[in-house]
């Protein structure tokens, strides 16, 4: 039993249901399938080029991962702001949860497309680099753990934010923004290490010292809890009561861009 007094095994099938739900949202329309087949694409190209036409010394995993990874980064944010404002135009606020996790499962599948992208990449062309394929085994969780951080950042500012496009500019201007102005203050320099960028370099390197993975934690919690946090405290101050526990998430509504996806 759970404290609610919902049977554990109820608990966690709810759960687990409304994550599928939330997961199927993430691909529900025409126009969200072209968005993902923009940002596969995207990251499939770059990993070709680099491959083909880059300079032989720079055909190395890292490189690859670098950029092929950092391209797809910018776009994942969009799928997480969507979910944010599919939660607002229901009826009442559900539980955020299922949202999450769908959205962080959802991450962690471009993260591990980009890496067999890379894999297949390198794999089928000549390089020159000494080792070219060192770090990657951390290249590839750090993969998915920038894909990870790109999508909280995206429901956070989609929570925090009604309009869509707006919520997009800022997941791109806000962490890169703040990472240059940072950067061109010499006393505030050692702080660019709380910035989602500074930390991709590093994952994407592969070299990951203790102090990296530290830093890392704590964009995570900055930049994906703590503006989820910050997103649901706004959704609660909207008014609209969450749903008694244990019940199914009520199946989200329609909305017009959605409509004009599907035509």
């Amino acid at each position: 039993m759970t404290e609610t007094g919902i049977p554990h095994g109820r608990s966690t099938s709810t759960l687990g249901a409304a994550t599928v739900a939330a997961l199927r949202r993430c691909l529900g329309t025409r126009a969200r399938w072209c968005l993902l087949a923009i940002t596969l694409l995207l990251g499939l190209l770059a990993a070709v080029g680099l491959a083909l036409a880059g300079p032989p010394s720079d055909r190395t995993f890292a490189k690859l991962s670098d950029l092929v990874q950092s391209l797809m980064s910018v776009i994942v944010p969009a799928f997480g702001i969507l979910l944010a404002g599919d939660l607002r135009r229901r009826a009442g606020i559900t539980r955020l949860m299922p949202t999450l996790l769908a959205a962080v499962l959802f991450a962690a599948a471009v993260g591990l497309f980009g890496f067999l992208v890379c894999v297949a990449a390198l794999a089928m062309t000549t390089s020159t680099a000494p080792q070219p394929w060192r770090h990657v085994g951390t290249i590839a969780a750090g993969s998915i753990l920038v894909q990870v951080v790109a999508q909280l950042v995206g429901t956070g500012l989609g929570l925090l934010m009604r309009r869509p496009a707006l919520a997009f500019a800022a997941s791109i201007v806000l962490p890169l923004g703040l990472w240059i102005v940072l950067g061109a203050v010499e006393v505030l320099n050692p702080a660019q290490a709380l910035t989602p960028y500074s930390t991709v370099r590093h994952l994407l390197s592969g070299q990951m010292s203790a102090l990296n993975w530290v830093q890392w934690l704590a964009v995570l919690l900055i930049w994906g809890v703590g503006l989820n946090a910050l997103g649901a405290a706004r959704l609660r101050r909207d008014g609209r009561p969450a749903p008694a526990p244990g019940r199914a998430e009520p199946v989200a509504e329609p909305v017009a861009g959605d409509h004009q996806g599907q035509r």
